[in-house]
């Protein structure tokens, strides 16, 4: 079969600075990435040392701020970054946003003294951090959360679990909600803990279908006791906060969804090419054809819908319905352009022998975290139709 390379995304960037940036970013991505994509998922192997690489290249703080050691850059210019990222390898893409995630309450809810302190060590100081959100009794009902943290003098005493933790385990800095007074979401206080705190531990990481380079853990906090001066926010904000960051994050995931979509169409389009059956390539037979048509033009709309909501944040805009919308169609775009991608391979894509079937399995995890899909559904439906009646 001949050795088609895929062509690069044809991408509109805004200066030259944003070009040059992609160019760093594909190269990194062809040397260092792709590679040894396919050994460590299956060995289930972090890549911790290429996060060090990603952050000594600036690419760990893009969306914030230079004073604090940030990028710069407009999220329209961040999210094609997550995107090449992504393509190379989900587990890198994604953790990439998971930690910009991470780092969002800070950079935007810190005061000056906070920031001047963390900041620069989080964007570019080589730390990786996890965003402590869902627990195992509130994923979707993420305003039920247990955690509690009570006041003592000038310190705050953190205790519970929290679930679903992207890096959970081998995180420098966990970004905290928990409860700090009453029941629902005016009772969640945000948190910036030290990855070492004393009381805080993992349990051994989940057992998944896909991802499986990257750690997704329990985290226990037993009596995690930090000072007053690590509360982000003001006290019962932190709900608000959380918000405010899965807003800019599902960008961040429905960007990553299309670079593995994309992954996956490049993939069907050079074996539909080089694979010969009935005395030609099976690019020839129109239903074929016709898939990856539909492919493509579902990857397109997706990266449109994406950039169309990043260019509303980076205006100052409200984004939150067209980031729910982005998030949705560009996850189940991912799980259904993965699963065409399969089918075109054959018996094949079945196989771990091409990466396709790989590709299937990580996308479904797109379509849950960050907030399902079932919930991208209500938060678009509130924003068109207001709150649901009671």
């Amino acid at each position: 079969m001949p050795d088609r390379a895929p062509q690069p995304v044809d991408r509109q960037l805004p200066t030259d600075e944003a070009r040059d940036l992609i160019s760093l970013v594909r190269d990194i991505a062809q040397r260092e990435i792709a590679p040894h994509a396919a050994e460590e998922e299956d060995a289930g192997r972090f890549p911790r040392e290429l996060f060090v690489l990603l952050s000594e290249s600036g690419l760990l703080g893009l969306p914030y701020d230079s004073e604090y050691g940030g990028g710069d850059q407009p999220y329209e210019v961040y999210l094609q970054v997550l995107e090449e990222l992504a393509a190379a390898r989900l587990t890198v893409g994604l953790g990439v946003s998971v930690h910009s995630l991470s780092c969002h309450a800070l950079a935007q809810y810190g005061t000056k003294q906070q920031q001047v302190e963390h900041l620069p060590a989080m964007l570019g100081g080589g730390l990786l951090g996890a965003y402590c959100l869902s627990e195992p009794s509130s994923g979707s009902d993420a305003a039920s959360l247990r955690t509690k943290a009570v006041r003592e003098g000038d310190d705050w005493v953190i205790t519970g679990t929290k679930a679903w933790i992207t890096h959970g385990g081998i995180a420098d800095f966990c970004t905290v909600m928990a409860r700090t007074g009453g029941e629902g979401a005016r009772g969640i206080t945000a948190f910036l803990v030290p990855g070492d705190a004393e009381g805080l531990s993992a349990a051994a990481p989940e057992k998944k279908m896909g991802m499986k380079g990257s750690p997704t853990a329990q985290v226990h906090f037993d009596g995690v006791r930090i000072s007053d001066d690590r509360r982000l926010g003001d006290e019962g904000q932190g709900f608000a906060i959380a918000l405010s960051a899965l807003d800019s994050g599902r960008l961040g995931i429905a960007a990553c969804a299309i670079g593995l979509a994309q992954a996956a169409l490049d993939e069907a389009v050079a074996y539909a090419i080089g694979r010969q059956q009935f005395g030609r390539p099976i690019a020839d037979f129109q239903g074929l054809r016709f898939i990856l048509a539909d492919m493509a033009t579902q990857i397109e709309a997706g990266r449109a819908l994406y950039l169309a909501a990043a260019r509303l944040r980076d205006a100052g805009r409200p984004f939150a319905k067209q980031a729910a919308m982005a998030k949705l169609h560009c996850t189940d775009t991912a799980m259904k352009v993965t699963t065409d991608a399969v089918q075109i391979f054959g018996g094949y894509g079945y196989t771990a022998d091409f990466p396709v079937e790989r590709y299937m399995r990580e996308a479904k995890m797109l379509q849950i975290v960050e907030g399902t899909n079932q919930i991208q559904r209500m938060v678009i439906a509130r924003h068109l139709a207001g709150p649901e009646s009671r």
